[in-house]
């Protein structure tokens, strides 16, 4: 009996002295942040919302080419090079086409510049002028043939990858047709410089001046005059054809038919 009532105190005393302790921790925990644990406040269906603020990133959707076929496309680039060269041809085809325009003026073939120096420190400055003159009056007067050639070259190219043309730089088109054609167009242009060089007499110029340049220096010198000329002719119609690509694919009013408002207008802002 004497133990039962012992241990009954010592159990009372533990949980007196606990719950002292909980009081000093209670007391301390209200002094330091002002929290009530007797008095707890209840947050009842308090939801934290986190608003996660979305960077809109606004990206350059792809062009939407969707309504358009690779037909559609073919035939707007293909009429932007038909456009190229008829304009580029009746503007090089006339007198001075070629000589005064500076991009696309045929100089003195690379390997006869020594002619061209040789012939001025003679006093015959006169004469190599002339010679780089009918160059370019060959090229004005066989480029009027050239339309129906490139003509040909354009409508027969297949393009099977339209729309990288397309959104590409700007004269991916015509690079690409350079590239496929160079070679026939090469072929069928060559017989008609070689008929305007004997026309406007260069070919007969030519001899005498590199005859000329060879008593002076005892050197052997020749060069293909004609396959220069061709080569040079059919840049210098590409050059232009470039020009207008470009023109039409950023300038707006110069797309002057309804294929060429659609395909273009579908690369705007590309």
């Amino acid at each position: 009996m004497r133990k039962t009532i012992l241990l009954a105190g010592i159990l009372f005393f533990s949980v007196s002295a606990q719950a002292q302790i909980l009081d000093v921790i209670k007391s301390t925990v209200k002094d330091k942040t002002g929290i009530d644990l007797n008095n707890p406040k209840t947050t009842t269906g308090s939801t934290t919302t986190t608003t996660s603020t979305k960077t809109s990133t606004t990206s350059t959707s792809p062009i939407n080419l969707g309504s358009l076929t690779s037909t559609q496309i073919s035939s707007g680039l293909k009429e932007a090079l038909s456009l190229g060269v008829t304009e580029g041809v009746k503007k090089l085809g006339v007198t001075d086409g070629f000589l005064k325009n500076e991009a696309v003026k045929i100089l003195m073939p690379e390997k006869l510049r020594k002619i061209d120096t040789t012939l001025r420190s003679v006093g015959l400055g006169s004469l190599a002028d002339q010679g780089v003159k009918l160059l370019n009056r060959a090229a004005e007067d066989a480029v009027t043939e050239a339309a129906p050639i490139f003509t040909k070259a354009i409508t027969s190219m297949t393009i099977t990858d339209a729309k990288n043309i397309l959104l590409g730089s700007d004269n991916s088109a015509t690079n690409y047709l350079q590239t496929k054609t160079q070679s026939q167009l090469f072929t069928a242009f060559q017989p008609k410089v070689k008929a305007s060089l004997g026309k406007v007499g260069a070919d007969t110029l030519w001899k005498s001046i590199i005859s000329k340049y060879n008593t002076l220096t005892e050197q052997a010198v020749t060069t293909d005059l004609n396959e220069y000329v061709t080569t040079e002719t059919i840049n210098g119609v590409f050059k232009m054809v470039a020009d207008k690509e470009s023109g039409i694919r950023n300038t707006p009013a110069m797309r002057t038919t309804s294929i060429l408002q659609k395909v273009f207008g579908a690369q705007d802002g590309k």
